[in-house]
C-alpha cells in the first residue's frame, strides 16, 4: 500500500498507519484525508488486522489539526459535506479497535483524530485542545460529541469555550487518554495494547466495540439491544467453543 502522506503497513495482526507530514506538523490535509480513507478500505477487508494504531511522524505532533490554509477557503457547502467528519467517524466505526498513539501536540483536528480512536496512549510532552473558537468556528469534526463523553460535559464545555491546552497529565487525569509514558515509549506501549487485543476472540472484540459505540451514541435501551444481539451471534460461534473449552481444559487458546 503506497499512499502520499501516511505511512501503512501490518505486522502480526497489528496495523500501523502514520501520518507523514512531518514538516507541518502533520497537518490533516484533502490529500491526507483521501489517502485515510483509502488505507481504512483497505485495512478494513483484511481478515488478519485484529487491531490498529494510528501515530504522527516526527515526535513534535500526532496531528496539529486541520491545514488552515484550506480550511479558510471552505464554505457551508464544504461544511456540510463533513470532510474531516466523515473520515473520523469511519476511524470510530472501523471494525477493529483504534488506538490513538500521540506525542506531541494532538490539536483540533488532530485532537477530534485521537478522541475518534478507541484508546489513546500520550507521551509526557503531548498537548490536547480543541482551539477552535479562537479561529471564528467550533470543533465540528465529532469534537462538540465525543469530548463530551470522555470527559463530562462541564470540562468539555470549558475546553472548547476557551480553547485551552492541556498537558499530558491532565489529560489522563480528566479521562481524555488511557495511559501516558514517555515518548520514546508511547509506540511500543500502544503496539503492546494493540497485540493484547489481537490476542482476544476476534468477533468478541469487533461486536463488544458494535455494542459499545452503540451504547454511547444511542442510549441505553438501543446499546442493550445490540449487546444482547452480539451475544447471540457469539455463543454460536466456534471460537466461542474452542476459547472456552481451552479455558475448562487449562491450556491456552489457539
Amino acid at each position: 500500500m503506497t499512499f502520499t502522506s501516511i505511512v501503512v503497513s501490518v505486522d502480526a495482526g497489528v496495523a500501523s498507519i502514520v501520518l507523514n507530514r512531518p514538516d507541518v506538523r502533520n497537518a490533516i490535509d484533502k490529500a491526507m484525508i483521501d489517502d485515510l480513507h483509502r488505507a481504512l478500505d483497505e485495512l478494513a477487508a483484511r481478515d488478519d488486522v485484529a487491531a490498529l494504531v494510528l501515530s504522527g511522524a516526527g515526535g513534535k505532533a500526532f496531528a496539529g489539526g486541520a491545514d488552515i490554509a484550506q480550511l479558510r477557503e471552505r464554505r457551508s457547502a464544504e461544511a456540510l459535506q463533513a470532510i474531516n467528519a466523515r473520515l473520523f467517524l469511519r476511524v470510530e466505526e472501523f471494525p477493529v479497535p483504534a488506538i490513538a498513539a500521540v506525542t506531541g501536540f494532538a490539536l483540533g483536528g488532530g485532537c477530534e483524530l485521537a478522541m475518534a480512536c478507541d484508546l489513546r496512549v500520550a507521551g509526557r510532552s503531548a498537548k490536547f485542545g480543541q482551539p477552535e473558537v479562537g479561529l471564528g468556528i467550533i470543533p465540528a469534526a465529532g469534537g462538540t460529541q465525543r469530548l463530551p463523553r470522555l470527559v463530562g460535559l462541564g470540562r468539555a464545555k470549558e475546553l472548547i469555550y476557551t480553547g485551552r491546552m492541556i498537558d499530558a497529565a491532565e489529560a489522563e487525569r480528566i479521562g481524555l487518554v488511557n495511559f501516558v509514558v514517555d515518548d520514546d515509549q508511547v509506540l511500543a506501549r500502544a503496539s503492546a495494547l494493540a497485540a493484547e487485543i489481537a490476542k482476544q476472540g476476534r468477533a468478541a472484540v469487533r461486536l463488544a466495540k458494535v455494542a459499545l459505540n452503540a451504547s454511547s451514541r444511542t442510549g441505553q435501551d438501543t446499546g442493550f439491544l445490540v449487546e444482547q444481539v452480539a451475544q447471540a451471534v457469539l455463543f454460536d460461534s466456534a471460537d466461542k467453543d474452542a476459547r472456552m473449552s481451552a479455558f475448562l481444559a487449562k491450556r491456552k487458546a489457539k
